[in-house]
């Protein structure tokens, strides 16, 4: 696997059918290299630290070959590498084969996969759609949030290699499953 983007974002204040919402999920690719701290990544934008950032999440990656699937429930969005959010553009991250707690060395960096991202109304602002929210649910693509165990600089092209497997814990795809029953989803 490798890093196809990476991708930060700025405060951003939206009118949401008359509510304003707050938010930092417009993120954009960056043509540099980004620091991964323990709680965040520098110079991204986290709006909401109860449900984003923080050891367990400090990170968020996306797969790139998801973007396939929602291109084509979405023909005519334009699909900018970030648009889910992800500080990570990942070629080929999969749900369903990464086990929580699996470590991956990145750049400077060690990573380790924690959950996975449940979606929010900032999704369905960020698509101008809330059934996105709901879409979202009903796939696996939800995408890993890593904590940081080494902290450091990562940047496009560098390889995201696993140097710890953990097949007796879930999958990440398990894990959201699991959050589905329990929302009643």
């Amino acid at each position: 696997m490798k890093i196809i983007s990476t991708n930060i974002g700025e405060r951003k204040e939206v009118d949401w059918k008359g509510t304003l919402v707050t938010t930092g999920i417009f993120k954009y690719s960056v043509e540099r290299s980004v620091f991964l701290d323990l709680e965040d990544v520098k110079g991204d934008v986290i709006c909401n630290r109860v449900d984003h950032g923080g050891i367990l999440q400090a990170v968020y990656g996306y797969s790139l070959k998801h973007y396939e699937y929602w291109k084509s429930v979405y023909p005519n969005l334009d699909f900018e590498m970030g648009i889910f959010g992800e500080n990570l553009t990942i070629d080929d991250l999969d749900e369903t084969k990464i086990y929580q707690g699996d470590t991956f060395k990145v750049g400077e960096t060690i990573l380790e996969a924690t959950k996975p991202r449940n979606p929010c109304l900032k999704l369905g602002v960020r698509f101008n759609d809330m059934k996105i929210v709901k879409k979202f649910w009903n796939t696996t693509f939800c995408g890993v949030y890593f904590k940081v165990l080494q902290t450091g600089l990562v940047r496009s092209g560098d390889e995201f290699v696993q140097i710890k497997s953990c097949p007796e814990n879930p999958t990440i795809a398990d894990l959201y499953l699991a959050e589905r029953i329990v929302k009643g989803i």
